[in-house]
């Protein structure tokens, strides 16, 4: 009986492995060659939400627009951009780690555009994100 206990935990654990690994390659960004091939449209657009919007979205590959406020590097290197005044009572973030960040130009050119952030919308610490790791990944919106 200990044994197929065992047995049964082995292949459940298994299969819930197997799970988040296909959940994870099928949640990958496309590459930076695919969304710059992509001319902008109204269609496009349409399928974005607006950051306040993010939430009910989360766990899905979506697109998320607003007006980047502020760009913010931490003390650690990660790059925040801010779609609110203060980060801490805003319903959504973006993030590019340090180690992605060299792929990008100057991100505080886009302080004060609108833009488009298109990705995995993750939940962190209880709110929606996008963690941008290409550059692809960010359109000026229409």
């Amino acid at each position: 009986m200990r044994r197929k206990r065992i047995l049964v935990a082995g292949i459940v654990l298994a299969v819930f492995c197997l799970g988040v690994l296909v959940g994870r390659r099928a949640g990958r960004s496309p590459s930076a060659a695919s969304f710059a091939s992509r001319a902008s449209s109204r269609e496009e657009a349409a399928g974005c939400v607006d950051f306040h919007d993010a939430g009910p979205h989360a766990g899905q590959t979506g697109c998320v627009s607003g007006r980047v406020l502020k760009v913010f590097t931490s003390a650690g290197g990660n790059t925040f951009l801010d779609f609110c005044e203060d980060y801490r009572d805003c319903p959504f973030t973006s993030v590019i780690f340090s180690a992605d960040k060299s792929k990008f130009g100057d991100l505080q050119s886009l302080a004060g555009r609108q833009i488009e952030i298109r990705g995995t919308i993750a939940v962190y610490q209880g709110k929606p994100e996008i963690i941008i790791r290409d550059p692809g990944q960010i359109q000026m919106a229409p």
